[in-house]
């Protein structure tokens, strides 16, 4: 069939909309009609060439749809399943998820070189296969993806909000209750008040934090950061770590989540310097392959047993937190519409990601047609 999609030729460049070929699903795999993509800044790093992909490239790793066909084996899902992608597919089988990591999956092998999990291709663009983002590509109106990818939902759950537990809400509520560990009465810093940040300072409070400080360059997202949980708000580390030590005795904070746009040794440098003796920095934010080095005191590290900790998909089993998350938030204890700042149409991708990068978004959404 022939569908249209978001696609990048080159890196850096901006999207091209155009009409592909996609081909039908195969073994244990679905076609899903996209509802929603979320404009998460992983695919901006692709377009600016941050994260080498193979070219040519269908965007989206954050989506909700509607099944509308099944292939061969397929027991799962069947036609009209309201589905949530999972980036990291969980194959079930693997060291990790039999160990309850879903998120570190061997399946994500897939990450460098776009394809379906078992290494194929369904999308074409004359006559060349399309590579994807995350083995999903939901900035399309329609894809291939194998069922491992898709988690169901519960119909009545709205497609809109489902759309954001794809990545960025578990990713940064992740972060805070899994990754950065924190715990009731802690003194937490937030840097970076995005699609990430937002949640993380969600996950914070959910975890009873008592004093979140959060911290953004850009001071309009004062407000923002106030309605996801903080109760401070800066725009430097610096006045942030004065904070948290005017707090504690001088000791600093209890953890500090970075989920600014792109990480660099600095930044992990200023968030190890912030925290306590047995604190914890929990690093959420797309770094470079390219890119290493971590300015920091290497007595602190060993003598104040300090920790940095990456962070995939808020380090727990999308399976399960997904649900949990969507449970969360119809009993009114999760924020998610509030997280939709604007929507847009596939035609207006290069729009919302200009908007992303103006500060004027929390997270943008592609909105399709049903």
């Amino acid at each position: 069939m022939k569908t249209r999609a978001a696609v990048l030729r080159s890196q850096p460049a901006p999207w091209e909309v155009v009409e592909v070929d996609l081909n039908d699903p195969g073994p244990g795999e679905v076609l899903v009609r996209m509802a929603y993509a979320g404009l998460c800044h992983s695919d901006d790093h692709i377009a600016k060439g941050d994260l080498v992909m193979p070219m040519p490239l269908n965007g989206g790793h954050e989506g909700s749809g509607i099944v509308e066909a099944v292939g061969p084996g397929v027991t799962e899902l069947s036609i009209g399943d309201h589905v949530v992608g999972s980036f990291v597919p969980a194959c079930g089988k693997c060291r990790w998820c039999a160990s309850g990591m879903q998120h570190l999956c061997d399946g994500g092998a897939h990450f460098g070189r776009g394809s379906m999990p078992d290494g194929t291709f369904r999308m074409f663009l004359d006559g060349a296969p399309v590579a994807k983002a995350g083995a999903l590509g939901t900035f399309a109106e329609r894809n291939v993806f194998a069922e491992a990818s898709c988690v169901r939902i519960a119909p009545e759950i709205p497609l809109d909000a489902a759309c954001l537990v794809g990545c960025g809400v578990p990713t940064g509520f992740g972060a805070a209750i899994n990754a950065a560990q924190v715990q009731a009465g802690d003194v937490v810093i937030v840097m970076g008040i995005g699609g990430l940040g937002a949640n993380a300072l969600q996950g914070a409070r959910a975890a009873g934090a008592r004093r979140i400080i959060a911290v953004d360059a850009v001071d309009s997202k004062q407000k923002l950061s106030y309605t996801f949980g903080a109760t401070d708000f800066t725009t430097s580390m610096e006045e942030a770590t004065q904070i948290a030590r005017s707090l504690t005795n001088g000791q600093g904070a209890d953890s500090v989540i970075i989920t600014i746009g792109i990480i660099s040794g600095e930044p992990i440098a200023e968030a190890f310097s912030a925290i306590r003796k047995a604190g914890i920095v929990a690093v959420a934010s797309q770094g470079s392959p390219q890119s290493s080095g971590i300015p920091i005191n290497h007595f602190e590290l060993t003598m104040y047993q300090k920790r940095i900790q990456g962070v995939l998909y808020g380090n727990g089993s999308p399976r399960r937190e997904i649900p949990r998350l969507l449970e969360m938030y119809t009993e009114g204890r999760l924020q998610l519409d509030e997280l939709i700042t604007t929507r847009y149409t596939l035609e207006q991708i290069n729009e919302g990601y200009q908007d992303m990068h103006d500060g004027k978004n929390i997270r943008g959404v592609i909105e399709f047609p049903l």
